[in-house]
């Protein structure tokens, strides 16, 4: 199976240096609010302009308990333009939480348009940011009718997803949420060198930002970098 590249710009500039380096999807956020920060309607609408064909996903939020709220962001991504809408379930404690807020966001989206895709995101931090077990997540999203179960860091610190999870439990999350009809995503500082364990491991997609910034997020995305890591994950 073939993994595909999820890069994270904040601006159009970096849009166009995503799409042109070979990003299969192009993802909105906004670093100041958070790990899954939500940027503006107007930015994701510029991204998609400038993205061309290349699908564009946008993040509405590190998400504590409010499914209105949430619903509403959700909607307002779609409406914006994304194909693929991410919710970050960083404050939120249960199962029956998880599942209210994500049946909720999927109606809100599926509303609208039956085509785009929602993507729930857990923490492979969760126990230092005291959020739900991403493990619980392929069960829950599958009740709730989200397309894609994701895994990042909570906390944009350096530390790797790698460094929370073990390669074994990484496979268990992709093969349980393989097993239930969901597509998945692992984030949280990925580096060159972890490509190895993640063609193991085998998610459909791989989101970064970080590295092709030449190890430093808060850098520019360099277009030769994102060359190389597509390159590297055939």
């Amino acid at each position: 199976m073939i993994m595909k590249l999820l890069v994270s710009p904040i601006n159009v500039e970096e849009a166009n240096i995503c799409r042109l380096g070979g990003a299969d999807i192009i993802d909105v956020k906004n670093p100041k609010e958070g790990s899954l920060g939500a940027n503006f309607p107007w930015m994701i609408r510029a991204v998609k302009e400038a993205a061309g064909g290349v699908p564009v996903s946008a993040t509405i939020g590190d998400f504590n308990y409010k499914p209105g709220t949430a619903s509403l962001a959700a909607l307002g991504a779609a409406v914006a333009g994304a194909e693929y809408i991410k919710v970050g379930l960083y404050d939120i404690q249960t199962k029956e939480q998880a599942l209210d807020m994500l049946t909720n966001i999927v109606r809100s989206v599926r509303d609208f348009d039956r085509n785009r895709k929602v993507v729930a995101s857990g923490y492979s931090d969760y126990k230092r940011i005291n959020s739900i077990s991403p493990f619980e997540l392929p069960e829950v999203g599958a009740q709730a009718g989200v397309d894609v179960v994701m895994m990042d860091t909570g906390i944009k610190d350096g530390r790797s997803t790698f460094e929370f999870l073990a390669e074994e439990e990484l496979t268990g999350f992709v093969q349980s949420a393989r097993n239930l009809g969901l597509q998945t995503a692992l984030a949280g500082t990925i580096k060159f060198e972890d490509i190895p364990a993640l063609k193991r491991i085998s998610p459909d997609i791989i989101g970064v930002r970080g590295c092709v910034c030449g190890g430093d997020r808060k850098s520019s995305i360099k277009q030769e970098l994102v060359e190389k890591l597509k390159a590297e994950m055939a």
